[in-house]
């Protein structure tokens, strides 16, 4: 791997993780992220070019009212994220966790200087938004999805952009998950799969207190709008908990957490689930649910001798995680996993057991190796890098943003924050 060039953007705010936004499109690049006084800032390039273009459009907006600026409080959640249309016009959505919709779109197409202030999608259900999520459906439809309401009290949205009106609608006219009033779902987007379904994996929690996780669920769908379980019964909407679509009914306080669940498929294209739970030892272990004639079959992958005890609100460190199944070049099975304290890996997996019956080598590193270790003076600072997502017009590189910043805390403050640190974006190649 070598790196081709570096750019420095801005200095941008590290007293907590937050994430970013980087979008590659045709010639032009597009960068959301907070800045060192923790405002919205959207920067835009054409590629092959040094120079910048800044743009706050949540300033704008706050100033023609009169209002002060808005900010990122200390809050993990409250990501940026960004989409072209097929009019070319961007949308950006962010900064919210339980508040009022804040929406973005260019009047003019790629032109960072255009964002204007959308005050409403489809004007109700919009005041408590978190979570939101733009992805592309059938047909290349731009969907946008949130979550209303909060932790242990929600209902999940799906939007459908019209283009040619710039008009938003349901995709369907009831939420898509909804804990009636006692839960709420914590859901991986909808993902499409080998046999050109789309698969969601969920779970529920009762409380903000992340210790109430209970029951993985799954269903899926051909259009997003109709949906089935996974024996193939249609399912009425919203999807509550009394539908039949529990993969594990793992209980609360039973070890499952909603940062860690993976959606994977084996060289059946059999959809495989996979999460960690307290074992009957109550340790912590990793485990896989594979679809099975039918059925869910649930396999412990790990045997660590380590419980990890969580509990409480706020944005959590992980101390495991575990990746989705996938096959490799090989044709075997393999899987990622990573343990605070048992190290990380991917294990080469039985097909038949999902138990590991060995190791995978890592992959090469996305950046080299001293650029993964933080520079700053300031104790506990880390490395934070994203990739890009979609098309470049440069063939054979790859985008990455590098910034560091502390570790998540609860979204409660600190009493000292870090100094600003260097947003930098590397471009790449293999």
């Amino acid at each position: 791997m070598k790196i081709l060039s570096s750019l420095v953007l801005a200095s941008v705010w590290s007293g907590h993780p937050v994430g970013f936004d980087l979008l590659t499109h045709g010639d032009s690049q597009f960068v959301a992220f907070y800045d060192a006084q923790r405002r919205m800032t959207v920067a835009s390039r054409r590629l092959g070019e040094e120079s910048w273009t800044f743009f706050r459009p949540e300033g704008r907006w706050l100033e023609r009212r009169q209002r002060r600026s808005s900010q990122v409080e200390w809050d993990s959640q409250n990501s940026l994220t960004m989409v072209i249309d097929g009019r070319d016009q961007i949308h950006l959505c962010g900064n919210m966790h339980a508040d009022p919709l804040i929406y973005f779109r260019t009047a003019r197409p790629l032109d960072i200087t255009s964002f204007e202030r959308v005050d409403r999608m489809v004007g109700s259900q919009e005041e408590r938004c978190t979570y939101p999520r733009f992805m592309r459906g059938p047909n290349g439809a731009l969907i946008f999805r949130y979550r209303d309401g909060s932790s242990g009290n929600g209902v999940d949205y799906y939007n459908v952009y019209d283009p040619e009106t710039q008009a938003w609608k349901r995709l369907i006219d009831a939420p898509l998950l909804d804990g009636q009033g006692l839960m709420n779902a914590y859901a991986r987007m909808p993902e499409p799969g080998p046999d050109g379904m789309y698969h969601m994996v969920w779970m529920w929690r009762d409380t903000p207190d992340c210790a109430t996780n209970h029951d993985i669920s799954y269903a899926r769908s051909r259009n997003l709008a109709d949906w089935e379980n996974a024996q193939g019964k249609p399912l009425d909407l919203p999807i509550t908990i009394e539908c039949p679509v529990v993969v594990d009914p793992v209980p609360a306080g039973g070890g499952i957490i909603n940062m860690c669940q993976s959606l994977g498929f084996d060289s059946q294209n059999r959809p495989i689930v996979s999460y960690h739970k307290h074992d009957e030892n109550g340790n912590t272990q990793a485990y896989s649910a594979r679809l099975e004639d039918g059925r869910w079959r649930i396999y412990q992958v790990s045997d660590w001798d380590y419980r990890w005890e969580f509990s409480g609100g706020g944005s959590v460190g992980a101390e495991i995680r575990v990746g989705g199944v996938q096959v490799a070049d090989d044709g075997g099975l393999s899987q990622h996993y990573w343990h605070a304290k048992k190290g990380s890996g991917i294990w080469r997996l039985d097909e038949e057991t999902l138990k590991p019956v060995g190791i995978y080598p890592p992959p090469p590193r996305a950046l080299p190796e001293e650029l993964m270790k933080s520079t700053s003076e300031f104790p506990g600072m880390r490395v934070r890098t994203m990739g890009s997502r979609g098309k470049g017009s440069e063939p054979g590189v790859r985008y990455i943003l590098r910034w560091e910043t502390l570790g998540p805390n609860r979204d409660r403050p600190r009493q000292q924050a870090p100094p600003p640190s260097e947003l930098r974006l590397y471009t790449v190649a293999d």
